[in-house]
């Protein structure tokens, strides 16, 4: 890496872990001051926050909640990146990206319950908690750190699996992630999703356009489903990585691996499955009864 590539990485905080409530996340795309906004950030009643642990298929919900919006409309989706769409409140650049429109609000956030729960009770946006078989997180987690220059090597699986399991990676505790945000169910208005059933799209789509009061006419359903395949996804430089400098995501490594179900199976050895396993029954395997994967 020559001095100016060095002064660059330096000014993009790549090598930079920030320390937020407990948190590790990369000092990138996080700061204090970002973090502090999110969590005083005044929420309104008609806004909506899709809320997520990475790597649980975030970006595919964020098409989907575009085009709900734009009741089919491709147009946001083929002009717009998805930070700017659907913008993460904890990221640095929240604060300076254009005012979205007053009844038409959607944000993003990887931020656990804790940190968010007070300003949420105040004004009680729509909650969706969208989450994703574990196993399958851990897999895509791992090959999306080896991609992300702002994340740590992950080493091997078995190791990024064993600090996965512990909480000891970026982000925090895939299991404390979804015990908080389960837990408030009685006290906000949440939508629980999870990326095994966005397979059947269509009746995500019911689902979520319900939950919205966003109602859609059979022609939007269509195309709803039309832009938001994974094929077509993979194809848009607005939520493919295209449009990030190779500083920050390895161009060699692809955003979009295969996005299929059970992959994890293709990963674990038995040895490494009966660990997981384990510690899922341990953690939540009561609370997470309802929702639809194969742990197994």
């Amino acid at each position: 890496m020559s001095r100016g590539e060095e002064a660059q990485g330096s000014a993009l905080r790549l090598d930079v872990t920030e320390t937020f409530a407990g948190l590790a996340l990369p000092g990138h795309l996080h700061t204090q001051e970002s973090l502090q906004l999110a969590r005083a950030f005044p929420f309104r009643g008609t806004d909506a926050l899709l809320v997520t642990y990475p790597k649980s298929g975030t970006t595919w919900l964020q098409e989907i909640l575009t085009l709900i919006y734009s009741k089919g409309d491709a147009e946001p989706v083929k002009t717009l990146p998805n930070w700017v769409r659907t913008p993460w409140l904890e990221h640095t650049y929240f604060k300076s990206l254009p005012k979205q429109e007053q009844d038409s609000r959607i944000f993003t956030t990887h931020l656990p319950h804790r940190v968010l729960a007070a300003t949420l009770r105040k004004t009680k946006p729509k909650v969706i908690y969208l989450a994703r078989n574990p196993k399958d997180v851990a897999v895509s987690y791992y090959h999306f750190s080896r991609m992300a220059n702002f994340l740590p090597d992950p080493g091997s699986f078995d190791e990024f699996l064993l600090r996965f399991l512990d909480g000891a990676v970026h982000f925090g505790s895939w299991f404390e992630h979804v015990k908080g945000w389960l837990s408030c169910q009685d006290e906000l208005t949440v939508l629980y999703l999870t990326y095994e059933e966005l397979y059947q799209l269509e009746a995500s789509v019911g689902r979520l356009s319900a939950f919205l009061d966003r109602p859609l006419q059979p022609g939007q359903v269509d195309a709803i489903q039309r832009h938001c395949s994974f094929a077509s996804m993979r194809e848009s430089p607005m939520v493919n990585g295209a449009l990030v400098p190779r500083e920050i995501l390895d161009p060699s490594k692809t955003f979009f691996r295969s996005g299929i179900v059970g992959d994890w199976r293709n990963h674990f050895s038995p040895q490494q499955n009966e660990l997981f396993s384990r510690k899922y029954q341990q953690e939540v395997g009561d609370l997470c009864r309802h929702f639809r994967w194969a742990l197994d």
